[in-house]
C-alpha cells in the first residue's frame, strides 16, 4: 500500500532542488546589475545572501526582491574602497548568519579613458576598488571559507578586445584580478577553497544606458555577438554563478570563464 506521503519530495530531492541550501554568500556591489542578478540566483538556489554595497536604498531593494521569493537577505552598507570597512563587513556577515561559504567580488569603480587622458586618481580608484579590495576580502574570508568554500571574482573581456583603445586602465585592473584569483586557486585548493573568475557581458544599468542612448551603435554591437543578444544579469550570469558555487562544479578551480555568448576568445 502506498504511503500517504509518497508524493511528497524527500529531503534528498529538496537538497537537489536547492543545491546551495544553508550556504551563506557575501556579494559586493549587489544593489543593482550583475551583482543583484547573482544575489537573486544564489538565493533561488537556497543561499542566504549578504548584500553589500554603498547605496542603502539599492541594497534594500535587492533584499526585498529576495524576501519576496522566500529567501533570506541582509543589507550591509560598505565602500570597498575603504580598507578599514572590510573586516567589519565580514564580521557583520558572521554575526548575521553565523557562517560564510561563498564570496563574490563584484564591486568595481570604472577607470575608462584613453591613456593620455587617464588620471592617476582614476587608475588608483580602479586599482583600490578592484584588485586591492578583492584581495583584501579574499584574505579576510579565507579562514571562514576553508573546507568547502567558493570564491567567484569578476573580471572583464576588455583585455581581449581587438581594439582596447579607452579600456587600458580598466583592462589592467581586471587582469590583475584574474592573476590574483589564479594564485588563490593554486594556494588554497588544499584548504578546500575553490577560486574562479567570470567575465560577463550583461545588461547592467551602465550598458543598458549606453544601448538606449546609442541605438545604432548598440544594434551593430549586438549583431557582432554570436548569440545576437546581451546576457540577462540573473538568468544568464547569476544562474551560472550559482552552478559554479554548487557541488556540481566541485572540480572547477582556477578558471576564467567568459559568460558572453561567445564574444571573447579566451585562448
Amino acid at each position: 500500500m502506498a504511503s500517504a506521503h509518497s508524493n511528497s519530495p524527500s529531503h534528498t530531492q529538496l537538497q537537489a532542488a536547492q543545491p546551495l541550501q544553508d550556504k551563506v554568500a557575501l556579494i559586493t556591489g549587489a544593489g543593482q546589475g550583475v551583482g543583484q542578478g547573482i544575489a537573486l540566483a544564489l538565493a533561488e538556489q537556497g543561499a542566504r545572501i549578504a548584500v553589500a554595497g554603498r547605496t542603502p536604498d539599492k541594497l534594500q531593494h535587492t533584499c526585498d526582491l529576495i524576501r519576496e521569493r522566500g529567501g533570506e537577505a541582509l543589507a550591509l552598507t560598505c565602500n570597498v574602497l575603504e580598507a578599514a570597512q572590510l573586516e567589519p563587513l565580514v564580521q557583520r556577515v558572521l554575526d548575521g548568519f553565523g557562517r560564510l561559504d561563498i564570496l563574490v567580488n563584484n564591486a568595481q569603480e570604472m577607470c575608462l579613458g584613453n591613456l593620455l587622458e587617464l588620471s592617476d586618481e582614476q587608475l588608483e580608484r580602479g586599482w583600490q576598488s578592484g584588485p586591492m579590495a578583492t584581495l583584501r576580502l579574499m584574505k579576510l574570508c579565507y579562514p571562514h571559507l576553508k573546507n568547502g568554500g567558493c570564491i567567484v571574482n569578476l573580471a572583464s573581456t576588455a583585455a581581449k578586445r581587438w581594439d582596447s583603445s579607452g579600456y587600458g586602465g580598466y583592462a589592467a585592473v581586471k587582469e590583475a584580478i584574474r592573476a590574483l584569483t589564479h594564485s588563490a586557486a593554486c594556494e588554497w585548493a588544499k584548504d578546500g577553497i575553490r577560486s574562479n573568475v567570470i567575465l560577463p557581458l550583461a545588461a547592467s544599468p551602465g550598458l543598458q544606458w549606453w544601448m538606449d542612448n546609442n541605438p545604432a551603435e548598440s544594434q551593430a554591437f549586438i549583431r557582432s555577438l554570436p548569440m545576437q543578444r546581451v546576457g540577462d544579469c540573473e538568468q544568464d550570469i547569476g544562474r551560472f554563478v550559482a552552478l559554479l558555487c554548487s557541488d556540481q562544479c566541485a572540480y572547477i578551480n582556477g578558471q576564467s570563464i567568459a559568460i558572453d555568448g561567445g564574444q571573447a576568445y579566451m585562448g
